[in-house]
């Protein structure tokens, strides 16, 4: 009996608590206020994201699919004959894209016909649009590069042969031209009002599947993948065709142009860049007034900032842009501007990485007096640099291009031309520099980078210059070459 009592005791405590736990529930469902010295509960609800469903993308398509066009574009090759194994035209846009040299025989496939004529035609796919009523409609150069013809279909079928305006290979953007009635705009928007985790959509003709709509978010802003452009990097399913399409927000508004995607193997995987519009919108006024685009430069090579460099010279924080070198007799040399300078401002705008100097300086207009803030030796300075001109784009791609390279088998170098960037970089007027060592080379102790300037009394220009002198030096006897290394020459006696 005493056993049972207990029981009935412990039994008795257990559903007091029982009462009182709901008893407090009941009290925070209804809002009642906490009895006097009783502390508050702390509320989460209020500050939680609300979720309110998926969006609802058929407004938008609406609304910008007609502005929406495909861009095809004609290449003439001569006429060989047909590969079974080359690449497709999805493939081949993907190729050239990405700058990728296409196989032997990459031409459309088929069998070939008497009557084609001398010369064939090979073709792109891309996408585009609508930039102006008056017929003008933005793209990527990337999609126009190297085309003969090009041909702009919009979303009522109708064709336009498009005149290229211009094309910027620097920032990926081009704008043709159609002569068109009709024609319904975008709206531009407000890239500095995007969200990372912002629903986007894109509409675009990836693999020529006309008026694709794909969606997803934006995962990042100001990624870094090139020296005048911040992309905007998202998850939409963006692939070969996709190029040169709007990348949309909810507001049926353009924020960029879908433009790269990283990949390993050619197709989607889960990132894509677009660039910003309002990024496209200045190139593409400069391309519209001008045909090209003019930039500007100071002339100064650069590097980060990182934490302990700046503790090192008193800097508050990280920022800037750490002047490596400048170049002789330019706009920055003539202003005052040191190498080991910290470029914290130019312009009135702050420089908070390094990568944001080449874009501000870029969208300067040539001839103007910007002031410079720099810090040096432990204090801020300012100095006033006049912007000149940066190089146009045939200059640009002339000092891309693959340099011409020879080799020299009795002394087992493989030399190449040095670029125009090089030259003023070592502040040389000419020479070759050192690819490949081996044999005799090697054994003197030259090393791939070295440049060479001389060859006995000979000075040394061009790689013309270099395979002649070899070719004329007697065989057998020992080579002496006057190389540069870094900021030292010296010369190295070589024995075939």
């Amino acid at each position: 009996m005493p056993q049972r009592r207990r029981s009935v005791a412990l039994a008795g405590v257990s559903l007091v608590a029982a009462v009182a736990l709901l008893w407090g529930a009941a009290q925070h469902v209804v809002g009642a206020q906490p009895a006097a010295g009783a502390a508050a509960p702390a509320s989460t609800s209020a500050a939680a994201p609300r979720l309110t469903g998926l969006p609802d993308f058929t407004v938008l398509v609406d609304e910008v699919g007609p502005s929406v066009v495909n861009i095809r574009t004609v290449e003439r090759v001569q006429p060989r004959e047909s590969d079974p194994a080359a690449p497709d035209e999805d493939m081949r846009e993907f190729f050239r894209r990405f700058g990728i040299p296409l196989p032997p025989g990459a031409l459309p496939r088929g069998p070939q016909r008497p009557d084609r004529g001398p010369e064939q035609r090979q073709r792109g796919v891309g996408s585009g649009f609508v930039y102006s009523a008056d017929g003008f409609v933005m793209t990527n150069a990337h999609v126009v590069d190297g085309a003969d013809e090009v041909i702009v279909t919009l979303p009522d079928k109708r064709e336009f042969k498009a005149r290229v305006v211009g094309a910027d290979k620097r920032t990926d953007v081009a704008l043709v031209k159609i002569d068109a009635t009709g024609l319904k705009p975008v709206r531009i928007g407000d890239v500095e009002r995007l969200k990372v985790g912002e629903w986007v959509m894109a509409i675009g003709s990836p693999f020529g599947l006309d008026n694709t709509v794909t969606a997803g978010i934006v995962s990042a802003k100001q990624r870094e993948t090139g020296d005048f452009l911040p992309f905007i990097q998202t998850d939409v399913a963006i692939n070969p065709g996709n190029s040169g399409g709007p990348l949309i927000n909810m507001r049926g508004e353009v924020v960029g142009i879908n433009s790269q995607i990283y990949s390993r193997s050619g197709g989607f995987m889960g990132i894509s860049f677009a660039i910003p519009i309002d990024e496209a919108v200045r190139v593409a006024e400069q391309l519209k007034a001008n045909g090209k685009v003019t930039r500007g430069r100071i002339g100064v090579a650069i590097e980060p900032v990182d934490k302990e460099l700046a503790e090192s010279l008193g800097l508050p924080r990280p920022g800037g842009a750490l002047v490596r070198g400048v170049e002789d007799g330019s706009p920055a040399a003539k202003a005052g501007i040191e190498p080991g300078d910290i470029i914290l401002r130019f312009d009135g705008k702050a420089i908070e990485k390094s990568a944001d100097l080449p874009r501000i300086v870029g969208n300067t207009k040539p001839g103007t007096r910007a002031t410079v803030e720099v810090w040096r030796r432990g204090a801020s300075k300012t100095l006033t640099v006049t912007v000149g001109t940066f190089e146009d784009e045939s200059a640009a791609a002339s000092a891309t291009e693959e340099p011409k390279t020879a080799k020299a088998g009795p002394l087992g170098l493989t030399v190449r031309e040095l670029t125009a960037a090089e030259r003023r970089e070592l502040k040389v007027a000419g020479g070759v520099r050192v690819a490949e060592v081996a044999g005799p080379a090697a054994t003197a102790g030259l090393r791939p980078g070295d440049v060479i300037v001389g060859l006995g009394n000979q000075t040394i220009a061009s790689v013309r210059e270099f395979e002649r002198a070899v070719a004329e030096w007697p065989k057998g006897r020992p080579v002496s070459l006057l190389i540069r290394r870094g900021d030292w020459a010296q010369w190295v006696l070589v024995r075939p």
